[in-house]
């Protein structure tokens, strides 16, 4: 374990892949001091700016991202203010003041939250993205070099995508350790496709809204340089219902008996759903990226609007 984050286990998963002639393996990220692997490259970014001249960081998000964040300013000593939106659930605000950071609730959705952070991250604050720069993709390469310390060579790994950070910082990942030739499948949820719907019209386009319960996955932009790797790495785009996303997460909680988030299930569903682009492969990695967006109210919550 490093200062920020932890080296987080890889183990097989029977169950996850009991469908499928593959070993299936779970980087479980869920295990993240703050619930999720942003702990890496939100850790990183934030050490990086405080290193650089920074006396204290601002970040804009619901979840978590301001969640690592402020897990990061309190381990280095620093203060901490997150924008968060009017939707955020009271939980998560709860999380983020534990740690020791200001919480201003601020505009409709995250633009508003962000706009609203930048303003405040004035002369020596710096302001933490929940996604989009390049310290934080390097620091989420640490969870590839973690897998290829195992000795596991994946042949191919599964991870949703919400802003692309997480896409960004793995494929760099593969490109240090030479395994060029291992394709990612990148999941989203309908309603939450930004990434599949710019690589459908070739142009880096936004959606015009988020509609998907995996709120985690809620970014109508996905960062500009994980569009350009679709022209440097075979990515499969694949998209799920929330309906699959949600029943991801209820078999992963009693198989593993792990709660996540529907982000995170949205990507374990492919393989519980042993989809086509899976085929032929021996080696399969999810992310199990975790995430704090969820209890076992709200997972019941969600199964009586989707699921019963």
């Amino acid at each position: 374990m490093n200062d920020l984050y932890s080296n987080t286990p890889l183990i097989e998963s029977l169950s996850v892949g009991a469908g499928l002639d593959a070993r299936v393996w779970l980087k479980l990220e869920a295990m993240q001091p703050c619930g999720s692997f942003k702990a890496r490259g939100i850790g990183f970014a934030c050490k990086k700016y405080l290193e650089d001249g920074a006396t204290s960081l601002v970040s804009s998000s619901g979840g978590n991202a301001g969640l690592a964040v402020a897990h990061a300013g309190r381990l280095l000593g620093t203060s901490v203010t997150v924008v968060v939106p009017q939707t955020t659930k009271k939980r998560a605000i709860d999380l983020i003041k534990r740690e020791g950071a200001e919480v201003i609730v601020h505009g409709k959705n995250w633009d508003e939250a962000h706009q609203r952070a930048l303003l405040i991250a004035q002369d020596k604050a710096a302001y933490i993205h929940p996604f989009d720069d390049p310290p934080i993709w390097e620091g989420h390469i640490s969870l590839v070099d973690e897998i290829y310390k195992t000795g596991v060579r994946p042949d191919v790994i599964v991870l949703s995508v919400g802003g692309g950070g997480l896409l960004c910082g793995v494929v760099e990942g593969l490109k240090r350790h030479t395994w060029h030739d291992v394709p990612v499948v990148a999941v989203e949820t309908v309603g939450a496709d930004c990434f599949s719907a710019a690589c459908r019209a070739n142009e880096h386009i936004a959606i015009d809204g988020i509609d998907s319960i995996a709120t985690s996955l809620g970014a109508k932009k996905v960062a500009k340089r994980a569009f350009e790797l679709r022209n440097e790495h075979q990515i499969y785009n694949y998209v799920v219902s929330d309906k699959d996303a949600l029943d991801g997460c209820n078999r992963f909680l009693e198989d593993h008996r792990i709660l996540v988030e529907p982000a995170c299930g949205a990507s374990l569903s492919v393989v519980y759903n042993e989809a086509d682009v899976l085929s032929d492969r021996q080696n399969i990695v999810i992310i199990v990226c975790g995430g704090v967006g969820v209890t076992v109210t709200q997972l019941k919550e969600w199964n009586q609007l989707f699921l019963e």
